[in-house]
């Protein structure tokens, strides 16, 4: 189905330590991650608060597993703080990753964003933003991807929940105000789900768009208890209502099919927040794996 040399399968760290709630996986190193990365077959990972921050100490626990790193999440604040700030953090961050061979940069905003706040209900309590936000967000965008290309890297911009785009009008609103040469998309399985969009309407809409995918599955039990007892996105996770492709309510094949008939190019990384002392991390890492497999051949 896939191009074996042009797509990439990894998976993320955050279903072994969560950045957000330090005390999910407190236990869990980042040896123990990466090694049950690769030995549950995965290529690639994204970048978590336990890894080494010096680029030589990381890419010999990388080249030991035979893992890279695709990308990391940047967390921009344009809605909020003067651009000049986002800016510095963000070269700082292009650099760490070009000199890790990643070809591109997670960008989500944190302006306004709620997905951090432990009793703020992800439902309910969410921003929106008026014209002049909106303008000054994808003007700022537009500068990163800028900064971006210089290293001959691209934005990809990470909708999610309880953030500033999170829905398909946002979605369309944030493609619709940059630049298709300098902000493209990452494109969240479980993010949309969650939020109650049309993951697969998306994807068709935007797929020559899309140079990152993060697949993440959805147990809609727990999501109905989240939107029910009006949880927030951290308690939502602490629930359960993520889990890995295969294990939810998402059909991945036609995503997959779509992908793949589009010629997509980049990684598909696995993500799936969940506590590792309830859903083991190597079990689910090899549970995800399998399906993907079994679906792609891949």
């Amino acid at each position: 189905m896939f191009n074996n040399n042009k797509v990439k399968l990894g998976i993320c760290p955050i279903g072994w330590t969560n950045d957000d709630m330090p005390d999910l996986g407190k236990e869990n190193t980042f040896e123990q991650a990466v090694s049950e990365m690769a030995l549950a077959g995965f290529k690639g990972t994204e970048v978590g608060n336990k890894y080494p921050k010096n680029v030589e100490d990381l890419k010999k626990a990388l080249d030991l597993r035979g893992l890279q790193i695709a990308s990391a999440w940047f967390s921009s604040f344009l809605t909020t703080k003067p651009f000049e700030e986002t800016k510095k953090d963000f070269i700082a961050h292009r650099n760490f990753l070009y000199a890790m061979g990643a070809k591109v940069i997670v960008v989500s905003e944190q302006g306004h964003s709620i997905q951090g706040q432990m009793d703020v209900p992800i439902f309910e309590g969410k921003y929106h933003m008026n014209e002049n936000e909106w303008k000054s967000f994808a003007d700022g965008l537009n500068k990163l991807g800028e900064i971006a290309k210089e290293k001959d890297m691209k934005v990809v911009y990470h909708h999610h929940m309880g953030t500033v785009v999170q829905t398909t009008e946002e979605i369309d609103k944030l493609m619709d105000m940059t630049d298709d040469s300098l902000v493209y998309l990452l494109y969240d399985t479980g993010h949309l789900v969650y939020s109650g969009e049309d993951p697969l309407a998306i994807l068709k809409k935007y797929v020559k768009r899309i140079k990152h995918v993060h697949l993440k599955d959805v147990r809609p039990e727990k999501k109905a208890k989240v939107k029910k007892e009006k949880l927030s996105f951290l308690r939502g996770v602490r629930e359960g209502a993520f889990t890995v492709p295969g294990d939810g309510c998402i059909d991945f094949v036609p995503i997959f099919k779509v992908l793949s008939d589009n010629d997509y190019e980049g990684w598909l990384l696995v993500e799936a927040e969940q506590d590792p002392a309830i859903a083991n991390p190597l079990e689910y890492a090899k549970k995800a794996r399998a399906y993907i497999y079994k679906t792609t051949q891949l």
